[in-house]
């Protein structure tokens, strides 16, 4: 019975448009890969995370806690633009605002994955979190919070499908509100540790909050210009319109973004620590620059902007671009804040001390990353083929 009540559902909701060869061996290769990927990293329990990571005592984050954060932060934004257009379904992005709740749910299903293989025991995490919660941790309020959403939202998408519209409008607002705290507190976890200076401080939970509507809206346009791309089809005058929405909040949060990242670093050379400093000259001309100018602010913040002067949101492949891009600077913009954090040694002005710490990601870390893209990859394409219906519904309350 219960088999026949899900085939009824997914007949209700499957785009058979994307039952195609194509598709399903992309799905397959998006399978394999995230498998490997994560598999490499799941070895580290097995063998200990000092063979396959190369964190250190000195440098205990990197790479893997970077792209936990962006794929949470990213997920955050979804969630917010999504509760937003479907509590107040006036809204020109409310026609899209399905798929945002589902890649929402995918976006935090990345980083449970990715932040699952490099905790040394996240089962005990699991159980402990539950049976001795600590109320003064920012990491258990966070992954908590993270928790709760997650399941408001699959509850919300779950009254999407069966079309209980203020049971999804309910759960997707509690998913918000929780998505909204946890991604506070995962500042937070950064921001509460005076040892470091570039962290240390109240401006990192908002400066992640407008991550979160930058990296959401920078998303939104992506995700739906690949859906309506890969089914061949041309997107309704609404949904264009629904682009130029989202369009138009990357672009204001974008310069918000860049102002905030500006006086982010400017505030370390006029006042602020000694470590806090030599933190910022690791972006600015030390190990990190590359990372910084060319990755985070080239490609993450400049040529969005040009592109978005030149071609004034009209062009929706071009907007696809300019978001796809602010991505790419999002994932290196946290990467930057971890290494930077954490590269300067507690220890300046003492004889033979490096004036940077060494660390430069495994090729497993990048594995990992790798199979954290193809998870999201996979769960865009599952959605679009499982629930495409329910995407290209025409009007939402």
């Amino acid at each position: 019975m219960a088999n026949n009540s899900l085939t009824k559902i997914f007949s209700q909701t499957e785009d058979t448009r994307l039952a195609t060869p194509g598709i399903n061996w992309a799905m397959l290769i998006f399978l394999i890969i995230s498998i490997v990927g994560l598999g490499l990293g799941a070895s580290s329990f097995i063998v200990g995370h000092e063979a396959v990571y190369n964190n250190t005592r000195e440098v205990p984050w990197g790479l893997i806690i970077a792209t936990y954060a962006f794929w949470a932060i990213t997920s955050t934004g979804l969630c917010i633009y999504a509760a937003i257009s479907h509590l107040f379904g006036g809204t020109r992005m409310a026609i899209v605002s399905n798929r945002m709740v589902w890649m929402s749910i995918i976006c935090i299903m990345a980083a449970f994955a990715t932040i699952g293989v490099e905790i040394a025991s996240p089962h005990t995490m699991i159980i402990y979190n539950i049976l001795s919660p600590n109320l003064t941790s920012n990491i258990w309020w966070m992954g908590t919070l993270y928790g709760i959403a997650v399941g408001c939202m699959i509850l919300e998408f779950f009254g999407l499908i069966k079309g209980f519209a203020r049971f999804a409008v309910v759960f997707g607002t509690i998913a918000a509100i929780a998505e909204v705290f946890a991604n506070s507190c995962l500042g937070g976890v950064f921001a509460t540790l005076p040892a470091k200076p570039f962290w240390y401080g109240g401006q990192l939970p908002i400066y992640f909050l407008t991550a979160a509507f930058l990296s959401g809206a920078a998303a939104t346009i992506l995700f739906n210009y690949l859906a309506y791309k890969i089914r061949g089809v041309e997107m309704s005058a609404a949904v264009k319109s629904a682009m130029h929405s989202a369009g138009k909040a990357m672009t204001l949060v974008l310069i918000l973004y860049s102002v905030a990242t500006f006086w982010r670093l400017i505030m370390f050379f006029v006042g602020g620590t000694e470590l806090g400093r030599i933190a910022a000259e690791a972006l600015i001309t030390g190990p990190l620059s590359f990372f910084f100018w060319f990755l985070e602010i080239g490609i993450g913040l400049l040529i969005p902007m040009i592109l978005i002067i030149i071609f004034r949101l009209q062009n929706v492949a071009i907007m696809a671009t300019a978001g796809f891009l602010i991505l790419v600077g999002q994932f290196f913009a946290r990467y930057n804040m971890v290494a930077a954090g954490l590269l300067v040694p507690g220890t300046p002005g003492w004889d033979n001390a490096p004036t940077y710490l060494d660390y430069v990601p495994s090729l497993i870390e990048w594995a990992v990353i790798v199979g954290s893209i193809a998870v999201v990859c996979l769960g865009f394409l599952i959605g679009e083929r499982v629930f495409g219906k329910i995407f290209d519904q025409k009007e939402h309350h």
